[in-house]
């Protein structure tokens, strides 16, 4: 797995962000609404516009295609898209099966998307980034709308794939209990992120 570095990083209209993260590192960002957390999650997946560098290792984002980049790097976003009809659709064969960790039994492959409550499409969402195998997690708000029992699941499975996969995770989280659990555990930093600049959370 490859280390994140983010070099003037910079979404329209707000200020360059410097940050690297080690392979296996965890970092959890917080800050006032309206910071552009988000943005920044987009603009290092290489969603949206934006100024400045991100590599991954010695492999600069510009000299990969998009689609390639995004593979490595995986975003899941506060609000989920699907296009399929079913949860299945979403799932190539072959892929390793993360339901059964997420609380879901096999048959949800065949449930329809439009049945799936919030909760159950971010845990869904999780399981699809994660059969994708991104070397890098770029988590945006993962546990907002989950019951304590689930927000558990979905904290344990990254946390798994954090250490035997080396992934370098930065997740964005409202939540101060969560990240003061969280930044309990190995190889963790709290950062937040106020007027464009990134400092560490006090007392996280």
């Amino acid at each position: 797995m490859a280390g994140l570095r983010l070099q003037g990083i910079a979404p329209r209209g707000l200020q360059p962000v410097d940050l690297t993260l080690a392979a296996g590192e965890l970092v959890l960002l917080s800050g006032p609404s309206g910071t552009g957390k988000s943005l920044l999650l987009r603009a290092i997946a290489d969603l949206d516009p934006h100024a400045g560098e991100a590599w991954l290792e010695d492999q600069a984002r510009s000299a990969m295609p998009g689609p390639w980049w995004r593979r490595r790097v995986g975003l899941l976003p506060a609000e989920p898209h699907w296009w399929g009809e079913t949860v299945g659709d979403h799932f190539p064969a072959g892929t390793q099966d993360w339901f059964a960790r997420l609380g879901f039994a096999p048959e949800v492959r065949g449930w329809s998307i439009r049945r799936l409550s919030t909760g159950e499409r971010q845990r869904l969402a999780l399981a699809r980034l994660l059969a994708a195998s991104p070397e890098v997690l770029l988590l945006d708000e993962a546990t907002a709308n989950l019951d304590p029992g689930n927000q558990e699941r979905v904290e344990t499975l990254i946390e798994d794939y954090r250490q035997t996969r080396a992934a370098a995770t930065l997740w964005v989280s409202h939540d101060r209990p969560q990240r003061a659990r969280l930044s309990r555990l190995p190889e963790t930093r709290a950062l937040i992120l106020r007027a464009g600049r990134l400092e560490i959370e006090p007392d996280a």
